[in-house]
């Protein structure tokens, strides 16, 4: 579950990053910036879908807040 996890987070970070650079090479001439994004949006998307899946599937259990 941690490996599935850190794949996404470092796909979601990598999105990120070239978006960055497509950001500072193009500027604004193309569209790689908004698909870069897009994607990251996407991952992020799922990402959470996923957590949700997991935690009814019972694969992941909720810990909970201790209020005091």
């Amino acid at each position: 579950m941690r490996i599935v996890v850190i794949l996404a987070f470092l796909g979601i970070i990598g999105s990120l990053a070239s978006a960055l650079v497509y950001l500072m090479r193009d500027k604004g001439g193309t569209n790689r910036t908004v698909n870069a994004l897009t994607v990251r949006i996407g991952l992020s998307i799922a990402l959470f879908l996923f957590v949700l899946f997991a935690h009814h599937m019972g694969w992941i259990q909720s810990t909970g807040l201790v209020a005091r």
